[in-house]
């Protein structure tokens, strides 16, 4: 493995042996060298192994038990051990079924090299479903003050320091609907506030059937639990770091939770 690689790229992985071969390809085709790609596989009993047999020498394949029937949890948790086994200075986010552009990481290295005080970069996804591409849509003003934007994982990119701090602050094991793309882009967006939205479309996002955007069917019970997970994260989140919480929706989405638990 390298020693002080420029960029760690985290692949979390779970019984998407069917588009694990391209999404490994794509990191190891980048025109950006001295890069090391770590996968962390949660025991997938698909075709996952016969893929990575293949790569077993070019990355770091490790493995790790799922600790929750929650894919939001298990996401966390393995990237979570690959961030602690990584080297690189700046943290490129993979779920399994993505994959990026080859020019990816030497165009955001690039970026932070000269912008010293951004601690976050996004590009903007292409969203792959199975017969369409789509750009992905960055909600309007006027919208997300309703609900913030969620840029996916697989478009987040962000210094060493950064990711350490959030691991230390967040409780990785509560608010088990929540994925890590809503925490970061949270605390990015809100808190924190040194970020950068590139206008690039350096990801691929696969939506799939089993995915974990496309496993909440919009306004269902979970839907609209979700939904409450989420809000009562940004209020402690932002009382946490003395930001004023104020958001219709939030007490929108109490009643429809109360209105749910009697029905």
């Amino acid at each position: 493995m390298l020693k002080n690689p420029q960029a760690s790229i985290l692949i979390s992985s779970y019984n998407k042996g069917n588009y694990l071969e391209q999404c490994i390809k794509s990191c190891l085709s980048q025109t950006q060298k001295n890069i090391e790609v770590i996968l962390l596989d949660n025991h997938s009993n698909d075709k996952t192994n016969v893929v990575l047999k293949k790569f077993s020498t070019k990355i770091k394949i490790l493995k790790k038990k799922r600790i929750s029937k929650f894919p939001a949890l298990n996401q966390i948790d393995l990237l979570n051990k690959a961030f602690k086994v990584s080297k690189g200075s700046i943290i490129y986010l993979l779920d399994a079924d993505d994959y990026f552009n080859k020019s990816k990481i030497k165009n955001i290295n690039d970026i932070f090299k000269t912008k010293s005080k951004v601690s976050v970069i996004f590009d903007i996804p292409i969203i792959k479903s199975k017969n369409s591409y789509k750009k992905f849509k960055i909600k309007t003003k006027k919208t997300k003050n309703i609900w913030p934007t969620i840029i996916p994982t697989s478009s987040i990119a962000m210094r060493r320091s950064f990711f350490s701090q959030y691991l230390r602050s967040d409780n990785l094991r509560k608010f088990n609907l929540l994925e890590i793309d809503f925490r970061i882009n949270v605390l990015a967006f809100n808190i924190l506030k040194n970020f950068l939205v590139l206008d690039k479309n350096f990801t691929y996002y696969r939506v799939t059937k089993n995915s974990i955007m496309d496993n909440t069917r919009k306004y269902s019970k979970k839907w609209w639990l979700k939904r409450k997970q989420a809000h009562e994260y940004m209020f402690k989140l932002f009382k946490k770091n003395k930001v004023d919480y104020k958001n219709l929706d939030f007490s929108v989405t109490n009643i429809f939770n109360y209105l749910l638990k009697i029905i």
